[in-house]
């Protein structure tokens, strides 16, 4: 497990982020909805600087335009149905993808 996430340091905040984006599709305060919007902009930058960094373009992509769906500062505004499948598909996103962008291994240290 802890070779694990030390390839996807990203994995523990977005396994946080799915989770509140799965609880999302019930109904809660409206507070509850500003305090998501943040962990998953910011799990959404944390997993997009990990594809820069390992250059996985489609992670890139997915997760940036997670980062500004989510983002708190411009909100998008839409309709309560439409962001309970907004929320479930980015919390698949989030595991799925978590799982898939993994950081390359360090070479292994040449022995004379």
């Amino acid at each position: 497990m802890v070779e694990f996430l030390a390839k996807r340091p990203h994995m523990i905040p977005a396994i946080a982020a799915a989770a509140m984006l799965f609880y999302a599709t019930g109904d809660h305060p409206y507070g509850y909805y500003q305090l998501l919007r943040v962990v998953v902009c910011v799990s959404a930058l944390v997993a997009t600087w990990v594809a820069v960094q390992e250059e996985i373009v489609w992670a890139i992509w997915v997760f940036g335009a997670i980062a500004v769906l989510f983002n708190p500062l411009i909100p998008v505004h839409l309709n309560k149905e439409t962001w309970r499948y907004i929320d479930g598909l980015s919390g698949v996103l989030f595991v799925v993808g978590g799982v898939l962008v993994a950081r390359k291994a360090p070479p292994a240290p040449e022995e004379d």
